[in-house]
């Protein structure tokens, strides 16, 4: 059985690879594997060392901490969970959701963003 943090470690590098628009197979020739190493890491089944992370974050550009980002969250299993996907990472509506939201310009995202939040907080 897999150890949660290495299927949330998993889960956010398929997530940030996903943003990015990289396949399985580019994110592991740039690391320097095989494409069927990152299907391990990105399912939790195979834990990713230290250095290979490192190489991952390089690649996706994004800091190390970034696989960690919500970690605590996902273990507190507050309220809201019960309102979202069990894989939020995984659910493809809010993954282009995402990166739809990516797309907008600057000023615009921060006016959508506080949309959301007033109608998030009357729902």
């Amino acid at each position: 059985m897999a150890h949660p943090v290495d299927v949330h470690v998993g889960k956010r590098v398929r997530h940030r690879r996903w943003l990015v628009g990289m396949t399985q197979q580019q994110l592991a020739e740039r690391v320097g594997i095989k494409f069927q190493q990152i299907q391990k890491y990105e399912t939790g089944a195979n834990r990713v060392s230290a250095s290979r992370l490192w190489d991952i974050s390089e690649v996706l550009d994004v800091p190390v901490s970034f696989f960690f980002e919500g970690l605590d969250v996902e273990q507190a299993a507050g309220a809201k969970e019960e309102r979202m996907p069990s894989d939020l990472m995984g659910d493809k509506e809010a993954m282009e959701l995402i990166r739809s939201y990516y797309s907008i310009p600057e000023n615009q995202r921060k006016r959508l963003f506080d949309l959301a939040r007033v109608l998030s907080d009357v729902a």
